[in-house]
């Protein structure tokens, strides 16, 4: 069965896809308020997790909500540099956190696991991997992180960027959860990173 929380990562990396981003300068542009950082934090109790939205993203998280109706996956976030919809001539960087139930592979119990469904959709979708997958520690949680990358033509001087996705990978609480940072950069890449942090567990319900 295709992996749900992964066909939403790369469809939505491909949406994301070589689109209109100006000069750097909207990362370190206005001072936003202590109100406007706090709106730009997204808390989510059940993973104990929490990521800080760079300031004058996009939020799309209610329009990339899956379509199948099953209720198995689910879009946690879904925020963007610019606009989906804006072409342009580089690309568009994003983080997208989304969750599924693991009962929906049957066996799998951590990470490794799922990297079979992840990868085998991100080269379909015309992404290759870049060096072998490996576990990391984040603030005590354990992850498993997974890059790809994937040229893409635009119109541009150079006529050419290369889109570079990485995903981490949590099994908690039955659920397998994704984190996928798209940039056009490594650089890029681990600035998206920093924003993600993790806290105490929520505890299940007995």
């Amino acid at each position: 069965m295709a992996a749900a929380t992964a066909a939403v990562a790369l469809g939505l990396s491909i949406t994301a896809q070589a689109q209109s981003k100006p000069a750097p300068v909207a990362q370190s542009a206005a001072k936003a308020s202590a109100s406007d950082q706090d709106a730009q934090l997204y808390r989510n109790p059940t993973f104990a997790f929490r990521y800080q939205i760079p300031y004058g993203w996009v939020d799309r998280t209610k329009e990339m909500q899956p379509g199948d109706g099953t209720g198995k996956g689910e879009v946690l976030l879904a925020v963007f540099e610019r606009p989906p919809e804006a072409f342009g001539d580089s690309i568009n960087s994003a983080v997208v956190i989304a969750s599924e139930s693991a009962a929906s592979y049957p066996g799998l119990k951590r990470a490794e696991d799922y990297l079979g469904p992840l990868t085998d959709l991100a080269t379909a979708k015309g992404f290759k991997a870049e060096g072998e997958p490996y576990a990391l520690e984040v603030e005590s949680r354990r992850l498993l992180r997974a890059d790809f990358s994937k040229p893409r033509e635009v119109k541009a001087p150079n006529n050419q960027v290369t889109m570079r996705q990485c995903t981490l990978v949590l099994v908690a609480k039955g659920q397998i959860v994704s984190f996928t940072f798209i940039a056009g950069s490594e650089d890029e890449l681990d600035d998206l990173m920093d924003g993600l942090h993790f806290g105490a567990a929520k505890s299940s319900p007995h």
